[in-house]
């Protein structure tokens, strides 16, 4: 069935209402065909729809398709993001700017990271950075233990952001998903980390796993702490969570397995933009925090 066939029309609410989303979906498919100087018949023709169907997502009540969204974008020589609203579309100077970012390589685009946090983000000078220190990565490579080891040996506060949250949201954290959804968990992990970052200018910080999943948190980890990605492998981490009692991951434990390789996997590029890695796999606790307080010596300020 070609995208012609297969297009379904909505209709406006009972109270002739739309639908939000489809509305700005509408206005910006009629100012990207208006900024390319087609007409509605022109652009169908182009991007091989039906035209009734364009007039109806125009107006906000066709419920477009994905292949029709993209016929329609490459017609106007657009992005998706662009077409469906995403912020880095949303202006000129959003789009001028990545158009200068479009295909640069990682280490430039660091660059680029680095330059635009150091004039927006106000974010703490290298002293300050080096007297805090946290560690990301997976759950089971250590972060906990080895930050309790070294914050002792520093003489130094400990924060298990996990339980900061609980204190910040005065709850549990089974009870934030359950009742208020991952985005509030999102929102109080940031919330978190902003109160730790403040009270604590000397510490230890054992971050979440996902903490690498929302940018905005992650940069001002980044920009405000001397970061370590405590690395083990897949099955290291596995035994070390089964060791803790949590037996959840036995269910299925091929497919668990591969879950969690594909959760290193896709988290790997984010995780290695820490200042330092330290790999676990193999390693005793006491030999892991040993080489963690070697691999550090010098580098940072935080030892009282």
């Amino acid at each position: 069935m070609d995208t012609k066939q297969s297009e379904r029309l909505r209709e406006p609410s009972a109270n002739g209402e739309r639908d939000p989303f489809l509305a700005a979906l509408g206005e910006r498919t009629r100012a990207l065909r208006a900024r390319r100087g087609l007409t509605r018949k022109g652009l169908a023709k182009v991007a091989d729809v039906s035209e009734r169907h364009l007039a109806n997502v125009e107006m906000g009540v066709g419920n477009a398709s994905i292949q029709f969204l993209r016929q329609v974008a490459q017609a106007l020589n657009c992005t998706l993001a662009e077409l469906v609203g995403d912020e880095t579309a949303s202006s000129p100077e959003w789009l001028m700017i990545r158009e200068i970012l479009r295909g640069r390589s990682d280490p430039e685009l660091s660059q680029a990271r680095g330059a635009l946090a150091a004039m927006f983000g106000a974010p703490a000078s290298q002293a300050a950075r080096r007297q805090r220190v946290a560690l990301i990565g997976l759950r089971g490579a250590g972060k906990s233990t080895l930050g309790r080891m070294l914050a002792d040996s520093w003489v130094v506060p400990f924060v298990e952001l996990n339980r900061h949250i609980e204190t910040v949201a005065g709850c549990s954290l089974s009870e934030i998903h359950s009742l208020y959804g991952p985005a509030a968990y999102r929102r109080y992990e940031r919330r978190a980390l902003e109160d730790a970052i403040q009270r604590f200018p000397r510490a230890v910080i054992a971050t979440p796993g996902g903490i690498v999943s929302e940018p905005g948190t992650f940069n001002l980890l980044l920009a405000h702490c001397y970061t370590v990605w405590v690395r083990a492998s897949p099955e290291e981490h596995m035994s070390r969570v089964l060791a803790q009692g949590d037996t959840r991951p036995m269910n299925g434990n091929t497919e668990a397995m591969n879950d969690l390789r594909r959760i290193l996997e896709s988290r790997a590029a984010f995780y290695s933009k820490a200042d330092e890695v330290f790999d676990t796999t193999d390693k005793t606790t006491e030999d892991a925090f040993v080489g963690l307080q070697e691999q550090l010596r010098g580098t940072i300020s935080i030892g009282g």
